[in-house]
């Protein structure tokens, strides 16, 4: 089952726990069914890849990705995490807003 998250592709994260804590990055990908995101040069994972046709052997760097509730959304300007709610605007349509300043984030869609 699809569940709706808080943290959309393109928004800019910090991760809040394990070993990565305290980076901040770009999230890539959101995997809704697992709950996991993938944060952009974040929790890198090296990969074999065998030789293919004219193509050599190689190493390869990827992200795997974190579960939701290890990142948080990052606000640049005032240099802090937001936590995020949802409200519902005058003409139907929802969007992300921060708790603390009450402050629209963008459009959240549906």
């Amino acid at each position: 089952m699809k569940t709706k998250l808080k943290i959309h592709r393109d928004d800019t994260v910090v991760i809040i726990a394990g070993k990565f804590k305290g980076r901040v990055g770009k999230v890539v990908r959101v995997l809704t069914e697992e709950g996991r995101v993938v944060v952009e040069g974040v929790a890198l994972q090296k990969r074999h890849m065998k030789a293919q046709g004219d193509q050599a052997g190689r190493i390869v760097e990827k992200e795997r990705p974190l579960h939701i509730s290890n990142v948080a959304l990052w606000d640049a300007a005032a240099g802090r995490r937001v936590k995020v709610s949802i409200k519902a605007q005058e003409d139907g349509s929802r969007s992300r807003v921060d708790r603390k300043t009450g402050a629209l984030i963008d459009q959240a869609g549906g």
